[in-house]
């Protein structure tokens, strides 16, 4: 039986400290400390207690903590309030709600650097 494509293969919880390098398949959520290097073609999902010393590599993720180090995503990166990404960051489509916190530079680009025609109109979106 195939797993559904949203469904959460890992989570470590506010209360857990890892540290190493992370390679998955799927969604993980992290609520804890992590620190190390994060490698996947899934999603990470960044909970608002989560605290990360990183480089990030995923295809999506989705950020309400805080990540220190440099983000590349090969689909997107959403940051929510009271999200905090200390760090530069690489994607075809950035997603930043009003209250976040960004210091680093922003490449809206396909990962591997290569602009695609089709991405040169896509904005930077402020979503209240």
């Amino acid at each position: 039986m195939k797993k559904k494509k949203n469904e959460i293969n890992a989570f470590l919880g506010s209360d857990t400290e890892f540290e190493g390098k992370l390679t998955f398949v799927g969604t993980v959520r992290v609520d804890g400390c992590f620190k190390g290097e994060i490698l996947t073609e899934g999603t990470l999902i960044v909970g608002e207690s989560a605290s990360i010393e990183s480089d990030i590599h995923a295809s999506h993720i989705i950020i309400s903590g805080e990540i220190r180090g440099n983000i590349a995503a090969d689909d997107r990166i959403e940051i929510h309030a009271p999200g905090k990404v200390y760090g530069n960051i690489q994607a075809p489509t950035v997603v930043m709600d009003e209250g976040v916190v960004f210091e680093g530079h922003c490449r809206m680009t396909r990962a591997g650097g290569q602009a695609a025609r089709e991405d040169e109109d896509k904005k930077l979106a402020a979503v209240p």
